[in-house]
C-alpha cells in the first residue's frame, strides 16, 4: 500500500467511522465516510421528530445498514459503496453518490426525505447545503462501541423504532472477548507503517476485546487523528505477541514479509500474524463486519 493510497483512504472522514467509515477494500471508496473515529453530533438544525422522519437519505454505509435494520421501509436513498451493491438488501434503492465523489444533491432533494444523514467531516458541505435548501440532516461519528450504542439509539428515537434488538446484536458481538488476551499491534499501511492507538474505533474495538495493544499511548505526529506512525525499531522494541495486518486490498502483509525487520519479530517467527478485513476493524462498515471482527478477535 502507498502511502498516497492510505491518504486517500484514511482522510476521507479519519473521524467518520464509524467512526469512522464504505465500498471494496480495494479501492478508494472502500474508505467511506466511517473509516475511522466516529461520534455524533447534528448540524445547525434540530433533527426532525419521530413523528415526522419517515423518509431518510443516508450517505454511510453504517448507517445505512442501522437504519434498514431498525425499519427498512425508512430508508428511501444510499451512498453507492460496493459493501451495499453486494448486499442484496438495498438493491431497489435509489443511490445518490459513488466512490468518493459528493452526493448527488438535486438527486436527495427530489427524494424528499426528512432527514439525511452523513459522516462528520466527510459530508459537511453537502449537509451545510442541504441544511440551507430546508433538509434536516444529521452529522455522525462513530469512534468507539459507547458512540455506536448511541447513535443506534439516537436513530431509532427519530424513526420510533426499537433500538433493543441492535444493541442486544452488539452485546452478544462484545461477550466474545476472552478475559485475556495476548499483546498486539495493528499495522494498517507500510510506507508509513501506520498503527492505531486508543482514539480510534481500531482501538476501541481492541480494547473491548482485551487485547493489549502496545499503541495505545502513542501520541505523535500522523495525517490522521487516531493513528501514530510506528518506526521499525519500535516494532522490535515492544515485540507483540500478535501482529495484525490489515487487508486493504494491496497485499500488504507480503509488502511486509519483504521488510528485513519482519523476520525479527516475535510474531512472525512463531506464525502469530493474523489479517484482519478493513471493514470492521478500521472502518465498521456494516454491522456484519463488525460482528466478523468481533469473530476473529476472539480467535486470538
Amino acid at each position: 500500500m502507498t502511502s498516497r493510497w492510505l491518504l486517500s483512504s484514511f482522510g476521507i472522514v479519519l473521524a467518520g467511522a464509524i467512526a469512522a467509515c464504505s465500498t471494496n477494500s480495494a479501492t478508494p471508496e472502500a474508505a467511506s465516510p466511517e473509516a475511522a473515529p466516529t461520534q455524533t453530533t447534528t448540524t445547525a438544525q434540530p433533527a426532525a421528530s419521530p413523528a415526522s422522519v419517515q423518509k431518510i437519505v443516508t450517505l454511510t454505509s453504517l448507517t445505512t445498514d442501522i437504519i434498514h435494520t431498525l425499519d427498512q421501509d425508512t430508508l428511501v436513498g444510499i451512498p453507492g459503496s460496493s459493501i451495499l451493491q453486494e448486499d442484496t438488501r438495498f438493491a431497489e434503492l435509489a443511490v445518490v453518490s459513488t466512490g468518493r465523489a459528493e452526493p448527488d444533491l438535486e438527486k436527495i432533494v427530489a427524494l424528499e426525505p426528512d432527514l439525511v444523514i452523513g459522516a462528520k467531516g466527510f459530508h459537511d458541505k453537502s449537509l451545510a447545503r442541504l441544511e440551507e435548501l430546508g433538509v434536516t440532516t444529521l452529522a455522525v461519528d462513530v469512534t468507539g462501541w459507547d458512540t455506536l450504542a448511541t447513535l443506534t439509539q439516537e436513530l431509532a428515537q427519530q424513526i420510533g423504532a426499537d433500538p433493543q434488538p441492535l444493541l442486544d446484536r452488539y452485546d452478544a458481538c462484545l461477550a466474545k472477548a476472552p478475559e485475556n488476551s495476548p499483546s498486539a499491534i495493528v499495522l494498517v499501511s507500510r510506507q508509513p507503517l501506520l498503527s492505531p492507538n486508543k482514539d480510534s474505533w481500531a482501538g476501541d474495538f481492541l480494547e473491548q476485546f482485551n487485547i493489549q495493544n502496545l499503541t495505545a499511548d502513542l501520541q505523535g505526529e500522523s495525517p490522521f487523528d487516531g493513528y501514530v506512525t510506528v518506526s521499525e525499531e519500535k516494532l522490535l522494541t515492544t515485540n507483540p505477541d500478535v501482529l495484525l495486518v490489515v487487508d486493504t486490498g494491496e497485499d500488504l502483509l507480503a509488502q511486509l514479509k519483504g521488510d528485513p525487520f519482519w523476520g525479527q519479530l516475535k510474531a512472525t517467527q512463531s506464525n502469530a500474524v493474523e489479517t484482519l478485513d478493513y471493514f470492521g476493524i478500521v472502518n465498521p462498515g456494516s454491522l456484519a463486519s463488525i460482528e466478523a471482527t468481533c469473530d476473529r478477535l476472539s480467535q486470538l
